[in-house]
């Protein structure tokens, strides 16, 4: 990936997509400097590594009326712990993703008269922030069962673990529509016979879920996503993330 300019970055949080409303969007991640500095080193701090964090700040343009709106989405999570996903450059399958499971810490709005009405809000890590890649894109819709394109993103080692995101943005039908993502492995890109490593509970509104495996080793090294949909005249507009860490 070259350098680039940002015009296209994605936001989600839960089941909100804040990319319209955002114009602002920073992904930190730091580790604690723990010193152990001792009369055999030579003069110099000796320095190791602490506990992990991550943080993501956004700002942009203030809306409400509607759950995906900024306002109803902010103001319903504030205090809660969902999934947040950050794609640096859109969100087609593949594309590179920044995500985890967020605690909504602060939420800002309002400015002098005459201004754009502005919003600011951040979001704490609550699991370890994960490099992945955005499995389904938002903008598609799906009314019946089927299976994400394939990613290669290589096997899970021992102690590490694959973390994976949905954000259900809309749904619609007239009876009982359930959207029910899971993600599947494979030893190559044919999927012959794929293995269920994770299952996401039935969604039947938008909202956000977030899955990790156990931390056991996984050989195999392609993934996708793929759903199971039931009710009448059901579509689900849902995003998906995943990545190993």
């Amino acid at each position: 990936m070259s350098k680039f300019i940002l015009t296209d970055v994605r936001l989600f949080t839960s089941g909100a997509d804040l990319t319209s409303t955002s114009n602002k969007v920073e992904v930190t991640t730091k580790v604690e400097e723990k010193e152990t500095t001792n009369y055999g080193s030579q003069g110099y701090k000796e320095l190791i590594g602490g506990l992990a964090s991550a943080e993501t700040a956004s700002e942009g343009q203030w809306e409400a009326g509607d759950p995906g709106k900024v306002d109803d989405a902010a103001w319903a999570q504030l205090g809660g712990i969902g999934p947040w996903s950050v794609g640096p450059a859109g969100a087609a399958v593949g594309s590179l993703a920044y995500f985890t499971k967020m605690l909504r810490c602060d939420y800002k709005l309002g400015d002098a008269v005459g201004e754009v009405a502005p919003w600011t809000s951040g979001g704490k890590s609550a699991w370890p922030l994960v490099r992945g890649q955005f499995a389904h894109p938002p903008g598609t819709a799906r009314t019946a069962d089927g299976t994400g394109t394939g990613l290669n993103l290589g096997a899970v080692a021992a102690g590490k673990r694959l973390y994976a995101a949905l954000h259900v943005l809309s749904v619609a039908g007239t009876a009982a529509p359930a959207l029910t993502a899971r993600v599947e492995s494979s030893a190559d890109n044919t999927f012959a016979s794929p293995t269920t490593r994770l299952t996401f509970t039935a969604a039947s509104a938008a909202g956000g879920q977030i899955l990790r495996t156990g931390g056991s080793a996984i050989t195999d090294t392609w993934w996708r996503v793929a759903w199971s949909i039931t009710g009448t005249g059901p579509s689900f507009l849902f995003a998906s993330t995943v990545g190993i860490g």
